[in-house]
């Protein structure tokens, strides 16, 4: 089995361990979420991509800002992530879609923004990977890297110390994304959340 392949299972493995009980670790990130979202400026009508969607916690907020006529599709590699969106009845505010997003089977320039979750840390091959979502989005469209807090509060609840080589610090995230497609036009790092939003570059 490749690298990739063996990173993926690792990742299968750690959400499927915690799926059942993942939304009632983080009850009260909702607003979060909402705040998160709004920030992006999406528009009805737009087409979006949840990025590592997990349980589908975004879905909702997602498909109230692009409407009806709007399109939400949330990609997760972990299955048992995905029968949670299922089963908490999000997966009807988007398509669900089984997928490493280091490979997606979706269109060059199909979308006008992907949001992604905590999803930065995860991601086996940052550059590689954020190349990828940048294919499938047209040029201007947006990137919104969220976390519901920020890096502090999240290295002290798991008993850390946030470390230079933290992908999410800004000096390491903007060089990052430049070479891959995408140019960081907005960087907030507080307690309450962190938001980094890019622009794709044409």
């Amino acid at each position: 089995m490749d690298r990739m392949s063996n990173d993926a299972r690792d990742v299968q493995e750690f959400f499927g361990a915690r799926a059942a009980d993942w939304d009632s670790r983080f009850p009260d990130d909702g607003p979060a979420y909402e705040r998160g979202v709004a920030a992006i400026g999406l528009r009805r009508g737009d087409k979006v991509l949840d990025a590592g969607c997990g349980t589908g916690r975004a879905l909702p907020v997602l498909r109230a800002a692009v409407g009806s006529e709007g399109t939400v599709v949330g990609a997760d590699l972990t299955p048992a992530m995905l029968a949670e969106a299922v089963r908490t009845g999000r997966d009807t505010h988007g398509d669900l879609l089984l997928a490493d997003v280091s490979r997606l089977p979706l269109r060059d320039g199909a979308f006008d923004a992907v949001f992604g979750a905590g999803l930065i840390s995860h991601l086996p091959e940052p550059g590689a990977n954020l190349r990828e979502l940048a294919r499938i989005v047209r040029p201007g469209g947006h990137l919104a890297l969220f976390h519901p807090i920020g890096r502090k509060a999240l290295a002290a609840r798991h008993g850390r110390e946030i470390t230079p080589g933290d992908l999410r610090a800004e000096a390491n995230l903007r060089p990052l994304l430049a070479g891959s497609g995408w140019r960081l036009v907005s960087y907030v790092d507080e307690d309450t959340r962190f938001l980094a939003l890019a622009v794709r570059e044409a």
